[in-house]
Order: structure tokens, then C-alpha cells, then sequence
């Protein structure tokens, strides 16, 4: 069978993912339309090739080299759709960056994503993790996706309700491989009202006459904000968060709190959210090192590989944390970001 794609052998993946790791893919192929994607994955299973979709490669962890075919998400561009009034619907390509899709909305005048500027990946991974900052998740915007259903090769739409949206988590997280995002469809206004409740937000427009902040005037604030706590991947490299926030029921929260009276934490409907951050610091992990990686100094949620590490590290120095948070508090941490390859 031959196949018209430009498929290029043992790539390196160091400059692919947002962690650094030096990596090969025994395969490469980037794709800048649906028909490419279903030609690389027909060709894919024709020669028994495990696949992996890289986007922007900063909700990862390669613990080694990937022996199949990498697909990079290639797909561009973005258009206003269903402008009508006081809305719009932008669509955003897959491969788009989505820091430069929220300032490109922030600009326009249109609201509801400025407080996730500075998360790092591309559009088309957003959705997966339903990504969220400072009070605002991306099931709070998100219209539809479109996506190749991997079973059949046919396009289909998903509906905001069909991605089964949670914290964190999305049916394209618990569904891995079903379906490949090609584009995702977002409903943004010029007049919803800015959400600037959370803390360190409110903090740093104390002074400031938040009723006459433009949208493109929070997303700089969020990124002030950010700056001061996350450390950039393309002078530290890191994933952002590497532990999600546990969940606990409220019987459990009761008896932590009796042991740890200042634990940090946030109330639901169905139970308690611990903050990840306070339990690795108090597990005295904060600004931890050793030769290759370590934990940031302003975020302990944070892993960093400040050295060349590999995989191998990283995922050492996770467990050594879990483990270490697991004996203190009873509680177990879940780590965000994918692993892939084997160790």
C-alpha cells in the first residue's frame, strides 16, 4: 500500500514536550488536515504501529523512547463563527497554541477564557484534561468538538454534555484512542461578567477598578500571576502541575483535619478537594534536588528538570513524593500528566 505522507524515521522529541526529555519516535508524521490523519492511521495499522497524538507536548512524560508512529498535530486556524449580538463562537483548530488563541479572543473584546492565558499546549489537547485556572474551566466555554471517531474514520461532533466534562477530566481522558480532535468550538461574550474571586487574582487587583478591566487586562494579570509562581518551560523545563488536587469524602477530611488543623483545602458537593501543593510542603518536598530534577521552590506542585534528566527521573521523584505524602497524610496523590513508553 502507499501511502502520501512525508513519514520521517527516529525523530528526536526533546524539543516536543515541555518537560525536555530526550527522546526518539521510531516514527514521525505531522498532520495538517483530517484525510492526512486517516491515511497516517490506516498506515499505521497496516504496519502494526502502536500511534501516539502529540500536541504540544506539555501534559507528558516520556519514560522512553516511543517504538510506533508520533502523529503531530499540525492542524491550524481559527474563525468567528455565530456572531450574534453580544456572542461568538470561535472555532480553533487542533494545532493551534491555545496561549495565542486566548489573547487573540482577549483582543477581539470577548470573554471567558482570559483566565486560562499562559496554560501551555495547543487547543486541540485543552478539552482532554478540561484545562482550568483561577476559577474558570474550559467546559464553562466549549460549544462542540469535532473529532475523527477512531473506529469508524468518519468526523463526527461532540457535544459539550457528550465530553462528560469533570474536574480535570474529560470522556477523551477515561476514552483513550477512541477519537482525535481536529477542532474545538468555544462561546464567548462581550458582556458576561470577568470571574476575578480567586484569591491571588483579587490580590493583585487590589488596586485596581476591576469594573472597567478589558478581558485582554485580566489575561495579563493572570499571567503576572502565574509568572510569580510557575516557572516558563522554555527556560525551566516542566508540565505545570504534576499532581492533581485528591478529592476526599468528608468523614476522611474530618479525621485529617483533627491531625493537620491547617490543611488547605476547599469544599464540594461531594466531598472535600485537598490542595496538592500544601500536602508536598508540608512533606517537606518544596525547592527539593537532586543532580537532574527536582521540585520548583515557588510550587511544590511543580516537578523540574533542570539537568538533563530523563524519564526515568522524573517518574522516581514522583513516586518518592506519593510515597512520601502517602505515609504523612494517608492521602494519594494521581499524577496529570500521561506516561508514555515504558521504563
Amino acid at each position: 500500500m502507499s501511502y502520501g505522507l512525508n513519514i520521517r524515521e527516529r525523530v528526536d522529541l526533546k524539543d516536543l514536550n515541555t518537560m525536555a526529555i530526550a527522546v526518539n519516535a521510531q516514527q514521525f508524521v505531522d498532520i495538517e488536515n483530517a484525510d492526512q490523519l486517516v491515511e497516517a492511521l490506516d498506515l499505521a495499522a497496516d504496519r502494526q504501529l502502536e500511534t501516539l497524538v502529540l500536541g504540544g507536548g506539555s501534559n507528558l512524560v516520556f519514560a522512553g523512547d516511543f517504538e510506533g508512529l508520533v502523529l503531530h498535530m499540525a492542524l491550524r486556524g481559527r474563525r468567528w463563527e455565530q456572531v450574534e449580538g453580544e456572542t461568538a463562537v470561535l472555532a480553533l483548530a487542533a494545532g493551534e497554541n491555545w496561549h495565542d488563541a486566548v489573547l487573540y479572543a482577549a483582543r477581539s473584546g470577548y470573554r471567558g477564557i482570559e483566565n486560562l492565558a499562559l496554560i501551555p499546549g495547543t487547543a486541540g489537547a485543552a478539552p482532554v484534561q478540561n484545562i482550568g485556572a483561577y476559577g474558570v474551566e474550559l467546559c464553562d466555554t466549549l460549544v462542540s468538538v469535532t473529532a475523527l471517531d477512531c473506529d469508524s474514520r468518519k468526523t463526527v461532533t461532540l457535544t459539550a454534555e457528550d465530553c462528560q466534562f469533570a474536574y480535570r477530566d474529560s470522556f477523551f481522558k477515561r476514552n483513550p484512542g477512541r477519537y482525535i480532535i481536529l477542532e474545538i468550538r468555544l462561546r464567548l461574550s462581550r458582556s458576561t461578567s470577568l470571574k476575578l474571586g480567586y484569591r491571588d487574582l483579587q490580590d493583585y487587583l487590589s488596586d485596581v477598578d476591576t469594573a472597567k478591566l478589558s478581558p485582554l487586562e485580566v489575561a495579563e494579570a493572570v499571567m503576572a500571576v502565574r509568572r510569580r509562581k510557575l516557572p516558563d518551560p522554555d527556560t525551566l523545563p516542566n508540565t505545570g502541575s504534576f499532581f492533581k488536587n485528591p478529592v476526599i469524602d468528608q468523614a476522611r477530611f474530618e479525621q485529617l483535619q483533627k491531625r493537620f488543623p491547617d490543611v488547605v483545602h476547599y469544599p464540594l458537593t461531594d466531598g472535600v478537594k485537598l490542595a496538592a501543593a500544601w500536602l508536598i510542603d508540608q512533606a517537606g518536598w518544596k525547592g527539593y534536588r537532586n543532580a537532574r530534577v527536582g521540585i520548583h521552590n515557588r510550587q511544590a506542585l511543580v516537578l523540574i528538570n533542570h539537568s538533563q534528566g530523563t524519564g526515568e527521573d522524573v517518574l522516581t521523584l514522583a513516586e518518592d513524593v506519593r510515597r512520601s505524602v502517602r505515609e504523612k497524610f494517608g492521602v494519594e496523590l494521581e499524577v496529570e500528566p500521561g506516561i508514555i513508553g515504558t521504563r
